[in-house]
């Protein structure tokens, strides 16, 4: 658990230490407001603020849906913006229980950098367990990271197909996104045949934290996933999959990433959607 996640008493005293992990603010949602703002008005002490629609993806296309991985040179350069530095610890956080703030997890990891954890809870969290917050924007000096990529497992819309297919296709997004009732954001409504809806909601409790590992694990194996098996999840554009990419790692499962998701899928007239439950 402690490789993926960090609690607000356990990181508070890590800050007091000689050796104090790099903080990421990625706070975000989805049409806004831009999380910047309420970056400055609050934040943990230290902590640089991450634009996830500029930094942690590359521009939006049909072709390749709302949120592609940004080009590895591209993030780089971000995260030495952000002040990393090779072989340092990162923890991020955001607001809504690590729906945004486990991109950029997922994200560093599969550009290689090792050591990267969530903060559980996130900012009400830190706020709860006393810790204080400073207002502004926070200035550091360039780090010196480099990064690789291609470090996690993906696939491509064709994977994924062979994952429903052949395997478990996880849907992260709400029920009803993948049922084909609603569809608030991309061109079609429904979901990619096969997947199995596993919305993102239910990894957390009511307090924005993760469940606990064995909680996870029993909600795994009854969506179908074999124990330290294989699993390919998508959502929407790619967000919300890290995070249930998280909850899969935390219950002792391995996570395959789609990032296109249903917004590069529902752009294919070629690809069908499927609805209902």
């Amino acid at each position: 658990m402690t490789d993926v996640l960090v609690t607000a008493p356990d990181l508070a005293a890590e800050l007091a230490g000689p050796h104090p992990p790099r903080l990421l603010d990625v706070r975000w949602q989805l049409g806004g407001p831009p999380g910047v703002d309420a970056h400055r008005a609050g934040h943990l002490p230290g902590a640089v603020f991450v634009d996830l629609d500029a930094e942690l993806a590359a521009p939006p296309s049909a072709a390749d849906g709302r949120h592609p991985l940004p080009d590895v040179a591209d993030l780089q350069a971000a995260a030495r913006r952000w002040g990393l530095r090779a072989g340092e610890r990162v923890v991020v956080y955001d607001d809504t229980g690590a729906t945004s703030a486990a991109r950029a997890w997922w994200l560093l990891r599969w550009a290689g950098v090792a050591d990267v954890r969530i903060l559980d809870g996130g900012l009400p969290a830190w706020v709860a367990a006393g810790g204080a917050v400073e207002p502004g924007d926070v200035a550091v000096e360039p780090g010196d990271v480099v990064l690789t990529g291609g470090q996690l497992p993906t696939v491509d819309a064709d994977g994924a197909a062979a994952w429903a297919a052949d395997g478990v296709l996880l849907d992260a997004r709400a029920a009803e996104r993948f049922r084909g009732e609603v569809e608030p954001v991309d061109p079609r409504a429904g979901h990619i045949p096969g997947a199995v809806s596993a919305p993102t909601a239910e990894n957390l409790d009511a307090d924005g934290r993760f469940l606990a590992p064995d909680a996870l694990t029993a909600r795994f194996a009854a969506l179908g996933v074999p124990e330290g098996g294989d699993v390919a999840v998508y959502c929407g554009s790619g967000v919300t999959a890290a995070h249930e990419a998280a909850a899969i790692v935390l219950a002792g499962r391995n996570p395959v990433l789609y990032p296109g998701s249903w917004s590069q899928w529902s752009n294919d007239p070629s690809r069908e959607a499927a609805t209902g439950a």
